[in-house]
């Protein structure tokens, strides 16, 4: 077309018709998305997990963490990011964080429990140990940072575990508990037969 004798048009008819010339591009794009796999974890209340747990059985895994424990936001930041993981535990788990040191009130499995020494004054710090977590996260009578409690459909507790894993660390007892096999046989022997998926 020769520009010197081109149509001029109005200018809210030029914006219609550059609208309409990107109309394919946008068709095309849409046409391209797909559905992102799960690339987080799908975090509940312990109370919401104890009512889940109830409508549609399954194990319960507890993050008992603390805001100053550098391996607890590293187990939060590298290790429950890893998308396989996390599209393990959503599909297998109830997941609950919870607050070590807490000064909240909480009910679990029918029982109060409160953190009698909470400082208000302390709440970015170290605080006072909340009595959820002496009773669920203590191995051997110790309590360390992170620990992350795995219970069955009953809210037994199966094992609480201690300290910062990667997700290959983690992926055998998750596995394990994820299907039954603790109904069955011991963890070592589990292990000794557990093949990884979930390489670095």
């Amino acid at each position: 077309m020769n520009l010197a004798t081109a149509p001029t048009f109005h200018p809210t008819m030029r914006h219609l018709f550059a609208s309409l010339a990107l109309l394919p591009l946008v068709l095309a794009a849409q046409n391209n998305l797909t559905p992102a796999p799960p690339s987080a974890i799908k975090w509940v209340s312990l109370a919401e997990a104890q009512a889940n747990v109830k409508k549609a059985p399954k194990p319960i895994m507890i993050d008992v963490y603390t805001h100053w424990c550098g391996p607890c936001k590293m187990l939060a930041s590298k290790t429950f990011t890893d998308p396989k993981l996390a599209e393990y535990v959503n599909k297998n788990f109830y997941a609950v964080k919870f607050d070590a040191e807490s000064g909240e009130e909480v009910t679990f499995n029918g029982k109060t429990y409160k953190n009698p020494t909470f400082n208000p004054a302390m709440k970015t710090g170290r605080n006072g140990t909340h009595e959820l977590t002496q009773a669920i996260g203590s191995v051997e009578g110790r309590i360390a940072y992170p620990t992350v409690v795995y219970m069955n459909e009953n809210l037994e507790i199966i094992a609480p575990v201690q300290g910062y894993m990667t997700p290959e660390q983690i992926e055998p007892i998750l596995k394990y508990i994820g299907e039954g096999a603790y109904k069955k046989q011991d963890f070592p022997s589990y292990k000794a037969g557990f093949t990884g998926a979930w390489v670095p």
